[in-house]
């Protein structure tokens, strides 16, 4: 009877300090005030520079009471990999990655904003070949894992060939610039900017390019699932910066040449240059064009893609049975891969509330 007693006691007090903490905890959460993203160059996510240098950032989260700082990383996988470890609360990514570092990685990823995808900004370049199917045989440099591999990967198989056709070279981003002028190297892909210092050389072939296949790499702000569950107010506020710059770019004013110039130093050209790469990015200036998509059938298809990519380069691990391994969410509770262990999500819920004037 006494054990019974002190049994019952017992548990109560455990349940009230897990009530107790429980609440505390979630009391602690929102009133979570400091986040951090990060950003890394590319024609895509420039906008985050001036959302930092021109306040946006800081007015959008003084509306909501909280502050957000934006950092530049200079190497773009360094930044995904401090995203995936916590140091930062958001980051901007390719959804490629998206997929194959913080998600595969255990990292429950949220899909904030959908910003663009590249239409020819990414780009498999050789000295000598002309085509594809000529790479057969030779080295290509490039990002292991990355956007460039999974456009490599998608020229080979559209040409009926295969990886194990070719060799991949583990190359930074930060160096594929210099890799190039070496006499060593003669095949690489990356994206813009980078792209179009190495077009400007002699003996460089643009062979296969992102336009061919339109609407696949998709560049994204990304944040932790759990702090945008806890923290709507980053989510609007983010969300609020990034469309403000939207419409600012496409305002067509004296403060918009102003803003692309910037963005151009920023990114190591001039004007003409950054508009050169917004001609090969397709933008979705607006959040109501971005929800579209969002909610598309050809997204769906896109990250099946992705998915199976992932699995056949080791992404998921040894504990990966098929491509399915990782689930993705998309809005209607529509899903692909494993339900129980969803770790990415395409969530529209921001950019609706910016389409409809809710911010």
């Amino acid at each position: 009877m006494k054990t019974s007693t002190f049994t019952k006691l017992f548990k109560g007090i455990t349940l009230a300090v897990l009530v107790l903490g429980l609440t505390i905890s979630s009391l602690y959460a929102e009133t979570k005030k400091d986040f951090k993203v990060a950003w890394s160059i590319y024609v895509g996510w420039m906008p985050w520079d001036i959302i930092a240098s021109e306040k946006i950032i800081d007015k959008w989260a003084d509306k909501y009471g909280i502050n957000i700082e934006v950092v530049q990383i200079n190497d773009y996988i360094e930044s995904i990999n401090q995203f995936s470890s916590g140091k930062f609360d958001g980051c901007s990514m390719a959804n490629t990655d998206a997929l194959g570092i913080p998600a595969a990685g255990g990292v429950d990823s949220t899909a904030l904003i959908i910003g663009d995808f590249s239409n020819g900004n990414d780009v498999v370049i050789s000295k000598d070949a002309k085509s594809i199917k000529e790479l057969k045989g030779q080295n290509v440099n490039l990002v292991e894992l990355s956007i460039s591999h999974y456009l490599l990967a998608r020229g080979l198989g559209l040409n009926g060939m295969a990886e194990k056709d070719l060799t991949v070279v583990n190359t930074s981003d930060a160096d594929i610039v210099s890799a190039y002028t070496t006499s060593d190297v003669t095949n690489v892909v990356t994206w813009k900017p980078q792209v179009s210092e190495i077009l400007a050389m002699p003996k460089a072939n643009n062979i296969f390019n992102s336009s061919d296949i339109p609407g696949e790499i998709i560049d994204l702000m990304v944040v932790n699932t759990q702090t945008l569950k806890e923290n709507p107010a980053f989510g609007k506020a983010m969300t609020g910066a990034w469309y403000e710059m939207m419409s600012l770019m496409t305002a067509n004013s004296a403060k918009t040449k102003e803003v692309k110039i910037m963005m151009a130093k920023a990114s190591g050209t001039d004007l003409s240059g950054f508009e050169d790469q917004l001609k090969t990015t397709h933008m979705y200036y607006t959040p109501t064009e971005a929800v579209k998509f969002n909610n598309s059938k050809e997204l769906l298809t896109t990250m099946e893609f992705i998915a199976k990519f992932s699995f056949d380069h080791g992404l998921y691990g040894d504990g990966a049975s098929d491509y399915g391994f990782v689930g993705i969410e998309f809005p209607n509770n529509k899903v692909v891969g494993d339900k129980g262990n969803i770790k990415l999500r395409f969530d529209d819920t921001y950019m609706k509330m910016a389409s409809e004037g809710k911010l």
